[in-house]
């Protein structure tokens, strides 16, 4: 089905621009092939040397745990939640969603789903939506074909969804991490050489198709708003990155990636590329994106998804810019990971009043920035979601990177993000 609407079609101009600097691609294959070369030309960001790491799977502390965690932070201890306050109530009056990541184990666990409902109104799974959690090995075995099948645990995290009016974020598709490589090779046997091209592009539309299949068969797609397609598939020089999908399929798997996706999912499910170090590879995203175009021109895209895994030593203006610039190509930009550790990539800084009242500007400053430029109209955004809200629940907490401490009482950066000045730790 297509998905594009109107409002895009003022880009023709940019989109011919495009086309020509990265070059035409002719081919009869079927179905139709990429309108541009999918081997994006992108300059090389000069401050690209330090490279924070890409997402993982995060260590979550399971829900009895919890109440091992360490003593709040002083910044904990001097404020307090204003109960009128909320994110999520904040971010309705830029028309933003308010989000956060969610493990089976959070639901479990009554301070967490506190904070959750009272805070956000997006949801996306942590780990059990990522392809290392859907496919069945033994049931592709015997079917020949590539077998989706989501966990109980997933209805057990939908359910709750809908029963708290929490909107879905799905995460994530197609990735080179968290996805079996046995889904590469013939017969999905590891032992036996990696699968032509054909055959792993059925491979992938049928995975894609039975992705959203399931979901509207199950009751569930409707929950959905967004999904990232493909994740994480960009390096900072520029090139695409080395992995299993471009072995068997070639350079243009991430075009096709975003055909089928917009072949299955329905027009109220938003697609999005979503990468990390977004500030270092720019120039790469904005190129590659603008060649994600039917035979048409249009757009099977949606929107940019900036994960925004941040340090306090990092510059905001820098950052702003990035988001401005992939505003400009008329795709919605979201903020889809954040989280701001103490220091930087190589220097972690101790969790003191100081850094903390640091962090708590970080955030009023970049949130600020953010809705500065939605105001403008240099960037359409929807949802910021954040890469969960606890410290001790965090990927990275031994950075201390999120808006409430280990105790759940909120820090400096909690009034930060609900633009609090008087709060957000400024003397």
């Amino acid at each position: 089905m297509g998905k594009k609407n109107w409002k895009r079609t003022f880009l023709a101009g940019l989109l011919i621009l495009t086309l020509t600097a990265c070059g035409a691609k002719e081919t009869t294959q079927q179905p139709p092939e990429p309108t541009v070369s999918q081997k994006t030309e992108a300059t090389k960001s000069p401050e690209a040397t330090l490279t924070p790491e890409p997402t993982k799977s995060p260590e979550v502390t399971l829900a009895s745990e919890v109440t091992l965690a360490p003593e709040p932070t002083k910044a904990a201890d001097i404020i307090q939640t204003d109960e009128a306050a909320s994110i999520k109530d904040v971010f309705a009056e830029q028309g933003w969603k308010a989000g956060t990541c969610l493990s089976d184990q959070m639901i479990r666990n009554q301070s967490c789903v506190e904070l959750i409902k009272a805070n956000f109104n997006s949801i996306t799974f942590e780990n059990h939506m990522k392809p290392d959690y859907i496919f069945n090995k033994n049931e592709s075995r015997k079917s020949g074909d590539l077998v989706v099948e989501f966990s109980s645990t997933v209805d057990l995290m939908l359910d709750w969804c809908r029963e708290n009016d929490m909107a879905v974020r799905g995460h994530t598709l197609v990735w080179y991490s968290q996805t079996p490589n046995w889904i590469f090779y013939e017969d999905f046997d590891k032992k036996k050489p990696l699968v032509s091209r054909d055959v792993m592009l059925a491979r992938m539309e049928s995975f894609i198709r039975q992705v959203f299949e399931q979901l509207e068969e199950m009751g569930y797609l409707e929950l959905f708003y967004a999904y990232d397609v493909v994740n994480e598939a960009w390096m900072e020089d520029g090139t695409m990155r080395d992995c299993l999908w471009l072995q068997t399929i070639g350079e243009d798997y991430l075009w096709y990636a975003f055909y089928y996706a917009d072949k299955y999912a329905p027009e109220y499910i938003d697609l999005y590329y979503n990468d990390y170090n977004e500030q270092y590879k720019t120039d790469a995203l904005y190129n590659f994106v603008q060649t994600l175009v039917d035979e048409n021109g249009n757009y099977l895209i949606d929107g940019i998804g900036l994960q925004a895994h941040l340090y306090t030593d990092d510059s905001i203006d820098k950052y702003l810019k990035t988001v401005e610039k992939l505003g400009s190509t008329g795709l919605k930009v979201n903020l889809t990971e954040l989280d701001v550790c103490l220091g930087s990539w190589m220097e972690i800084k101790p969790a003191t009043e100081a850094n903390l009242k640091e962090q708590g500007r970080y955030y009023y400053e970049l949130i600020g920035g953010l809705m500065k430029l939605a105001r403008e109209g240099k960037v359409e955004m929807d949802a910021l979601t954040f890469w969960g809200f606890a410290d001790n629940l965090s990927w990275r907490k031994e950075r201390s990177p999120l808006m409430f401490d280990s105790s759940y009482k909120p820090k400096y950066a909690y009034f930060g993000a609900l633009q609090q000045l008087e709060k957000a730790g400024f003397d």
